[in-house]
Protein backbone atom coordinates (compact mmCIF):
# COMPACT_ATOMS: atom_id res chain seq x y z
CA UNK A 1 0.00 0.00 0.00
CA UNK A 2 1.29 3.72 -0.98
CA UNK A 3 -0.59 6.28 -0.21
CA UNK A 4 -0.44 9.39 -2.82
CA UNK A 5 -1.23 12.96 -2.05
CA UNK A 6 -2.53 14.73 -5.52
CA UNK A 7 -2.43 19.01 -5.55
CA UNK A 8 -5.62 19.37 -7.69
CA UNK A 9 -6.06 23.03 -9.01
CA UNK A 10 -9.45 23.53 -10.12
CA UNK A 11 -12.05 26.13 -11.43
CA UNK A 12 -15.64 26.19 -9.53
CA UNK A 13 -18.26 28.52 -8.41
CA UNK A 14 -16.34 31.98 -7.78
CA UNK A 15 -12.65 31.72 -8.50
CA UNK A 16 -9.90 28.74 -8.42
CA UNK A 17 -9.53 26.35 -6.01
CA UNK A 18 -7.13 23.64 -4.69
CA UNK A 19 -7.83 20.62 -3.13
CA UNK A 20 -6.22 17.50 -2.38
CA UNK A 21 -6.62 13.38 -3.72
CA UNK A 22 -5.39 11.16 -1.04
CA UNK A 23 -5.39 7.17 -2.72
CA UNK A 24 -3.47 3.98 -2.68
CA UNK A 25 -1.34 4.51 -5.64
CA UNK A 26 -1.31 0.46 -5.90
CA UNK A 27 -4.52 -0.21 -6.13
CA UNK A 28 -5.55 -0.22 -9.70
CA UNK A 29 -9.32 -0.66 -9.71
CA UNK A 30 -11.46 2.17 -9.30
CA UNK A 31 -12.81 2.39 -5.50
CA UNK A 32 -15.65 4.56 -3.84
CA UNK A 33 -14.90 7.88 -3.61
CA UNK A 34 -15.03 10.06 -0.31
CA UNK A 35 -15.54 14.09 -0.41
CA UNK A 36 -13.63 14.89 2.83
CA UNK A 37 -14.90 18.72 3.96
CA UNK A 38 -12.89 20.43 6.31
CA UNK A 39 -13.42 22.75 9.10
CA UNK A 40 -13.50 26.73 9.44
CA UNK A 41 -9.94 26.72 8.90
CA UNK A 42 -9.85 25.25 5.29
CA UNK A 43 -7.78 22.82 3.70
CA UNK A 44 -4.43 21.88 6.06
CA UNK A 45 -2.10 19.24 7.14
CA UNK A 46 -4.59 17.70 9.66
CA UNK A 47 -6.73 17.20 6.63
CA UNK A 48 -4.28 15.28 4.54
CA UNK A 49 -3.69 13.10 7.51
CA UNK A 50 -6.85 12.05 8.31
CA UNK A 51 -8.21 11.43 4.34
CA UNK A 52 -4.71 8.98 4.46
CA UNK A 53 -6.28 6.97 7.26
CA UNK A 54 -9.92 6.82 5.34
CA UNK A 55 -7.79 6.03 2.19
CA UNK A 56 -6.14 3.32 3.76
CA UNK A 57 -9.31 1.63 4.32
CA UNK A 58 -9.91 1.05 0.68
CA UNK A 59 -10.99 4.83 -0.59
CA UNK A 60 -9.85 7.90 -2.38
CA UNK A 61 -10.42 10.49 -1.00
CA UNK A 62 -10.77 14.39 -2.11
CA UNK A 63 -9.90 16.83 0.75
CA UNK A 64 -12.30 19.63 -0.84
CA UNK A 65 -11.20 23.40 -0.81
CA UNK A 66 -14.88 25.44 -0.41
CA UNK A 67 -12.81 28.61 -0.03
CA UNK A 68 -10.96 29.22 -2.51
CA UNK A 69 -6.92 29.05 -3.62
CA UNK A 70 -5.10 30.27 -1.03
CA UNK A 71 -7.57 31.24 1.78
CA UNK A 72 -7.22 29.60 4.72
CA UNK A 73 -7.10 30.59 8.28
CA UNK A 74 -5.50 29.42 11.66
CA UNK A 75 -6.69 29.13 15.07
CA UNK A 76 -4.39 32.30 15.79
CA UNK A 77 -6.54 34.53 13.13
CA UNK A 78 -8.92 37.47 14.74
CA UNK A 79 -11.42 36.26 12.46
CA UNK A 80 -10.65 32.54 11.59
CA UNK A 81 -14.01 32.40 10.07
CA UNK A 82 -13.48 35.40 7.51
CA UNK A 83 -13.93 32.83 4.89
CA UNK A 84 -16.45 31.21 5.85
CA UNK A 85 -18.92 34.04 6.63
CA UNK A 86 -19.86 34.74 2.73
CA UNK A 87 -20.98 30.68 2.66
CA UNK A 88 -22.42 30.84 5.65
CA UNK A 89 -24.46 34.04 4.15
CA UNK A 90 -24.78 32.78 0.70
CA UNK A 91 -26.34 28.63 1.27
CA UNK A 92 -26.84 28.73 -2.98
CA UNK A 93 -23.15 29.35 -3.28
CA UNK A 94 -22.59 26.65 -1.10
CA UNK A 95 -24.72 24.36 -2.71
CA UNK A 96 -23.02 24.79 -5.95
CA UNK A 97 -19.37 24.62 -4.48
CA UNK A 98 -19.97 21.50 -2.77
CA UNK A 99 -22.14 20.19 -6.14
CA UNK A 100 -18.84 21.14 -7.88
CA UNK A 101 -16.57 19.38 -5.82
CA UNK A 102 -18.88 16.11 -6.23
CA UNK A 103 -18.39 16.31 -9.94
CA UNK A 104 -15.00 16.62 -9.37
CA UNK A 105 -14.55 13.70 -7.28
CA UNK A 106 -16.44 11.63 -9.60
CA UNK A 107 -14.08 12.84 -12.42
CA UNK A 108 -11.30 11.18 -10.88
CA UNK A 109 -9.58 7.84 -12.80
CA UNK A 110 -9.38 6.57 -9.48
CA UNK A 111 -12.95 6.93 -8.23
CA UNK A 112 -16.02 4.79 -8.97
CA UNK A 113 -18.33 7.42 -10.02
CA UNK A 114 -21.28 5.23 -9.02
CA UNK A 115 -20.13 5.15 -5.59
CA UNK A 116 -19.63 7.99 -3.62
CA UNK A 117 -19.81 9.54 -0.26
CA UNK A 118 -18.74 12.53 1.82
CA UNK A 119 -17.76 13.42 5.36
CA UNK A 120 -17.14 16.82 7.04
CA UNK A 121 -16.06 18.65 10.02
CA UNK A 122 -17.63 21.60 11.77
CA UNK A 123 -18.46 23.89 8.72
CA UNK A 124 -17.23 20.56 6.89
CA UNK A 125 -19.99 18.79 8.33
CA UNK A 126 -22.64 21.83 7.27
CA UNK A 127 -21.30 20.67 3.50
CA UNK A 128 -22.07 17.49 3.57
CA UNK A 129 -25.51 18.18 5.10
CA UNK A 130 -26.44 20.94 2.52
CA UNK A 131 -24.70 18.35 -0.77
CA UNK A 132 -27.28 15.90 0.92
CA UNK A 133 -30.04 18.06 1.02
CA UNK A 134 -29.21 19.15 -2.50
CA UNK A 135 -30.52 15.89 -3.88
CA UNK A 136 -26.49 14.66 -4.84
CA UNK A 137 -26.51 11.04 -5.54
CA UNK A 138 -24.05 10.48 -2.60
CA UNK A 139 -24.69 6.72 -0.78
CA UNK A 140 -23.97 8.55 2.74
CA UNK A 141 -22.94 10.95 4.48
CA UNK A 142 -20.66 11.35 7.82
CA UNK A 143 -20.95 14.63 10.00
CA UNK A 144 -18.43 15.41 12.83
CA UNK A 145 -19.44 17.84 15.24
CA UNK A 146 -21.31 19.85 12.12
CA UNK A 147 -23.16 22.92 11.72
CA UNK A 148 -27.09 21.35 11.56
CA UNK A 149 -29.01 24.76 10.63
CA UNK A 150 -30.78 23.63 7.06
CA UNK A 151 -30.59 26.40 4.14
CA UNK A 152 -33.32 29.25 3.73
CA UNK A 153 -34.86 27.58 0.32
CA UNK A 154 -36.37 24.46 -0.20
CA UNK A 155 -34.42 20.88 0.05
CA UNK A 156 -34.62 18.50 -2.79
CA UNK A 157 -35.29 14.97 -2.30
CA UNK A 158 -32.17 13.37 0.62
CA UNK A 159 -31.84 9.75 -1.01
CA UNK A 160 -27.86 9.39 1.17
CA UNK A 161 -27.98 7.90 4.30
CA UNK A 162 -26.25 10.03 6.77
CA UNK A 163 -24.88 9.53 10.28
CA UNK A 164 -24.29 12.45 12.23
CA UNK A 165 -21.46 12.04 15.11
CA UNK A 166 -22.11 14.98 17.77
CA UNK A 167 -20.44 16.06 21.27
CA UNK A 168 -23.53 15.98 23.81
CA UNK A 169 -21.90 19.14 25.50
CA UNK A 170 -21.47 21.30 22.20
CA UNK A 171 -22.04 24.79 22.91
CA UNK A 172 -22.53 25.02 19.03
CA UNK A 173 -25.11 22.48 18.26
CA UNK A 174 -26.98 22.97 21.08
CA UNK A 175 -29.85 20.53 21.48
CA UNK A 176 -32.52 22.14 20.09
CA UNK A 177 -30.58 22.34 16.51
CA UNK A 178 -29.61 18.93 17.07
CA UNK A 179 -33.36 17.87 17.55
CA UNK A 180 -34.11 20.02 14.48
CA UNK A 181 -32.15 18.47 12.66
CA UNK A 182 -33.62 14.83 13.53
CA UNK A 183 -36.59 16.32 12.47
CA UNK A 184 -35.79 17.89 9.80
CA UNK A 185 -34.20 14.30 8.10
CA UNK A 186 -37.35 12.09 9.58
CA UNK A 187 -39.96 14.80 7.68
CA UNK A 188 -36.94 13.88 4.36
CA UNK A 189 -37.67 10.82 5.09
CA UNK A 190 -34.16 9.91 5.16
CA UNK A 191 -32.26 6.71 7.12
CA UNK A 192 -30.47 8.83 9.37
CA UNK A 193 -28.91 8.10 12.90
CA UNK A 194 -27.28 10.30 15.72
CA UNK A 195 -24.21 9.28 17.83
CA UNK A 196 -23.81 11.57 20.62
CA UNK A 197 -20.71 11.31 23.11
CA UNK A 198 -21.19 12.29 26.41
CA UNK A 199 -18.90 14.72 27.77
CA UNK A 200 -17.82 16.14 24.71
CA UNK A 201 -17.48 19.48 22.93
CA UNK A 202 -16.91 20.49 19.63
CA UNK A 203 -14.34 19.98 17.49
CA UNK A 204 -13.85 16.40 19.52
CA UNK A 205 -11.55 14.76 16.52
CA UNK A 206 -9.03 18.38 16.26
CA UNK A 207 -6.23 17.55 18.04
CA UNK A 208 -5.23 21.09 18.22
CA UNK A 209 -8.62 22.30 19.49
CA UNK A 210 -7.83 23.60 22.96
CA UNK A 211 -10.43 26.57 23.58
CA UNK A 212 -12.17 24.98 26.63
CA UNK A 213 -13.57 28.92 27.31
CA UNK A 214 -14.93 28.34 23.54
CA UNK A 215 -16.21 25.28 23.64
CA UNK A 216 -13.63 23.73 21.53
CA UNK A 217 -12.16 20.76 22.98
CA UNK A 218 -10.47 17.51 21.46
CA UNK A 219 -11.81 13.89 22.67
CA UNK A 220 -9.52 11.24 22.22
CA UNK A 221 -12.66 8.97 23.31
CA UNK A 222 -14.97 10.67 20.69
CA UNK A 223 -12.35 11.04 17.92
CA UNK A 224 -11.57 7.24 18.13
CA UNK A 225 -15.00 5.94 18.72
CA UNK A 226 -16.59 8.23 15.71
CA UNK A 227 -13.78 7.08 13.34
CA UNK A 228 -14.49 3.37 14.13
CA UNK A 229 -18.60 4.23 13.33
CA UNK A 230 -17.44 6.35 9.99
CA UNK A 231 -15.88 2.98 8.65
CA UNK A 232 -18.35 0.71 9.66
CA UNK A 233 -20.65 3.17 7.85
CA UNK A 234 -18.93 3.50 5.00
CA UNK A 235 -18.16 -0.61 4.78
CA UNK A 236 -22.31 -0.85 5.43
CA UNK A 237 -23.47 1.99 2.35
CA UNK A 238 -20.95 0.21 -0.18
CA UNK A 239 -21.59 -3.61 0.42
Amino acid sequence: MTITRRVIVHEGPGGSFESMAVFDDAATAPRPGILHFPNVLGTKEADFAYAEKVAALGYAVLVVDVFGQGERASRADPDPGRYMTPLNDDRALLRDRVSAAHALLKSLNEVDKNRTAAIGFCFGGKCMLDLARSGADIAGGVSFHGSYQAPPFPNAKITAKLLICHGWDDPHAPLETTVALAKELTGAGCDWQIHAYGHTSHAFTDHDANMPEKGLAYNADADRRSFRSMADFLKDIFG
